[in-house]
């Protein structure tokens, strides 16, 4: 049966950012009440305002996601403001590229707080409100990086990939409880991450790989969330045959990032991110 989103309470994070706005867009036009979450903030106000004129609940809210105390307060700002909470996206997400023993150990633990724990404590805060009122869905944004492995791109490669498998044990705990999750598995999205990869390579996504539009990864979220996916991959191409076979042949999968220029890719970045005026 299809969920009906019309006048139900969402938490959105990182919602300022590249995808954060585009999901905003698509939560208030499907009749979501949104409370929108970001760090450090700038253009919320703005974003809300877009939201607010599909006459639905927008509320906006600073919170530093790193710091488990903001966290709950995410929560707890969200029960005050709705009284309920049916869906959290956890959308937040941080990126460096650089060679994994050159990375600052500070970074390192930005990337795994933000991407990963903020993700988990966040969903175990909501957890109880929705299991007490018996629906709720929890989306959870990760990465086709999280099966592919690019370079230059481990703490980021290793939360997507966690997330990916969080989403599926939370789905077998709590089956039958009218709670489930979803992960969205994006590729290459023309917004956020890449597109400041975009200009700090001057270059695009590999060719065989391309880049997908944000409004078909807003049409995912709202797929899974309406018909319970498990998980939906979004790419310019069908990737899924290819997933296969690197599950299967995992020197195949490592051939594949190398020879599509993936791993050149994010090289690049690293290399443009020590030199920025190269």
């Amino acid at each position: 049966m299809r969920l009906n989103l019309a006048g139900r309470n969402a938490i959105l994070t990182g919602a300022n950012g590249g995808l954060g706005v585009h999901f905003t867009a698509a939560l208030s036009k499907a009749g979501m009440n949104l409370l929108l979450v970001a760090y450090p903030g700038i253009g919320l106000e703005d974003v809300q305002a877009a939201a607010r004129k599909d006459s639905v609940q927008a509320e906006i809210l600073v919170a530093d996601l790193r710091v488990p105390e903001e966290r709950t307060r995410v929560v707890e700002t969200a029960m005050a403001r709705f009284g309920s909470i049916d869906l959290l996206v956890n959308n937040a997400g941080v990126e460096f590229s650089s060679t994994y023993h050159d990375l600052d150990v500070d970074r390192i633990r930005d990337v795994i707080n933000v991407n990963l724990e903020a993700p988990m404590m966040l969903t175990r805060l909501a957890l109880p409100h929705m299991l007490r009122q018996r629906r709720g869905h929890i989306v959870n944004i990760s990465s086709l990086a999280g099966k592919s492995g690019p370079g230059y791109q481990e703490p980021y490669v290793a939360t997507k990939a966690g997330l990916s498998a969080f989403t599926l044990s939370l789905r077998n705990t709590y089956r039958g409880t009218g709670v489930s999750a979803s992960v969205i598995t994006p590729g290459f999205v023309e917004a956020g991450i890449y597109s400041r990869l975009k200009v700090q390579t001057g270059r695009s996504a590999p060719i065989f790989l391309g880049a997908c539009s944000p409004q078909k990864v807003c049409a995912a979220l709202l797929r899974a969330v309406r018909d319970d996916v498990p998980e939906v991959i979004v790419n310019r191409y069908p990737i899924r045959p290819v997933l296969a076979l690197t599950t299967l042949f995992p020197a195949f999968g490592e051939w594949m990032t190398e020879w599509t220029g993936t791993n050149a890719f994010f090289r690049r970045a690293h290399e443009a991110s020590k030199h920025p005026e190269a």
